[in-house]
């Protein structure tokens, strides 16, 4: 919350600094109509994530009566903040108000909307928030030592218009360095239980964490489909280590037929496919990749985004609070987006269910007593076996 406080001051005061002297005697309550609209984003976002941390905890469920009314108060916050900022307008300035306003939006919708996951992702597991954050730095890092060694060397077209001194062979091999090193990376970070362990408590002081670690975080063994071996010339397949011929042999009692490794001289076994059985990867490496990708070609634009404001108002750096560096925004700019695909990712590849135990209890305890009494009556039903023709309905 605090980093986006300090987002935020600095992205409004880009174009405070340049219209202060229409806003000082002009426009009243300007600055606190700003903060205004801040404070309800934070509000709302906060306070979604509490009532979800809330529902999946058993000893919060006491303050869901109270939690509840969140919502509500975040309403009221933004309808009292959209009725004070409207009757601020002044007459001979409303354009002026109003693109001020759309700033203070799109300010808003870069820090809060695309940060409003970032608490879930570190409950989920502190590698969630850690390793793309790593990616991020590693990838703007790789990207200038890229570009300061083989800039316009192999590709002499501009990469922006806008921003000359980026350059194609700085973002290819950004890119290149980064998948590189979040496959390792990952499987470092994938050791430590401090780093996998979701948690849907808060606490104010360091304490151990333990779980049964989640199968993306263990090593694993995949064995490819054998029609994708079948795509490759069969000599580049017999190169290939881990790579296994699988032969048919008829047996002569019945005609039937057995699949079984080749054996070299068995004049009575025919090739039927090969198998690549692949051993010693963590699952989570293979999420890695498409991490990394992302961290890689679309993260950056946050930065492009960034540099485009800086031009567009003549300004050099955001602010000058980290010595060398500028301000916050000028280290944050692609954690954004970054932080909020970490979420999608997440939902959409890992996290299989959405809904936990401890939240249909919660779920469960609003019920009235005829729905708990028909929901048991339900869930105690036979179920049809998964191959009948009754399951397919069922399910």
């Amino acid at each position: 919350m605090l980093i986006q406080m300090m987002l935020f001051r600095e992205l409004v005061s880009v174009r405070y600094s340049v219209f202060f002297h229409t806003i000082e005697d002009q426009i009243p309550l300007f600055r606190t109509t700003q903060w205004m609209w801040f404070a309800v984003a934070i509000f709302y976002a906060y306070g979604d994530f509490l009532y979800d941390l809330m529902q999946s905890n058993d000893k919060l469920h006491r303050y869901m009566e109270v939690a509840q009314y969140l919502t509500t108060a975040s309403f009221g916050l933004y309808a009292t903040t959209f009725c004070i900022t409207i009757a601020t307008l002044q007459r001979g300035y409303i354009r002026f108000q109003i693109n001020q306003l759309c700033w203070t939006v799109v300010v808003l919708c870069l820090i809060v909307g695309q940060l409003k996951y970032v608490m879930h992702n570190i409950f989920n597991g502190l590698f969630w928030y850690v390793f793309p954050c790593c990616l991020v730095f590693t990838n703007d890092i790789m990207a200038y030592v890229c570009g300061m060694t083989w800039g316009r060397k192999f590709i002499h077209r501009p990469f922006l218009s806008f921003s000359p001194n980026k350059t194609w062979e700085g973002f290819i091999g950004g890119a290149l360095c980064t998948v590189v090193v979040a496959w390792y990376l990952s499987k470092f970070l994938a050791r430590y239980e401090w780093m996998t362990c979701p948690t849907n408590e808060i606490k104010f002081h360091p304490v151990p964490i333990h779980c049964d670690p989640d199968p993306i975080f263990l090593p694993a063994t995949s064995v490819f489909p054998s029609q994708m071996m079948d795509l490759l010339p069969r000599d580049l397949i017999k190169l290939m280590r881990n790579v296994v011929q699988i032969c048919e042999e008829r047996r002569e009692f019945d005609g039937g037929a057995i699949l079984s490794p080749c054996v070299s001289g068995n004049l009575k076994q025919t090739h039927h496919h090969f198998e690549l059985t692949w051993k010693g990867y963590i699952p989570i490496q293979i999420h890695s990749i498409f991490l990394s990708l992302f961290a890689s070609l679309v993260a950056p634009f946050g930065g492009f985004l960034a540099s485009a404001i800086k031009r567009a108002y003549g300004i050099k750096d955001f602010a000058s609070i980290i010595p060398g560096h500028g301000g916050v925004m000028d280290r944050m700019d692609c954690q954004f987006i970054m932080a909020l695909y970490t979420w999608v990712h997440y939902n959409t590849f890992v996290r299989l269910a959405t809904v936990s135990v401890h939240k249909l209890v919660y779920l469960f305890s609003l019920l009235s007593k005829e729905e708990k009494e028909a929901f048991i009556r339900q869930i105690q039903l036979p179920r049809p076996k998964p191959w009948s023709d009754d399951a397919f309905h069922w399910y």
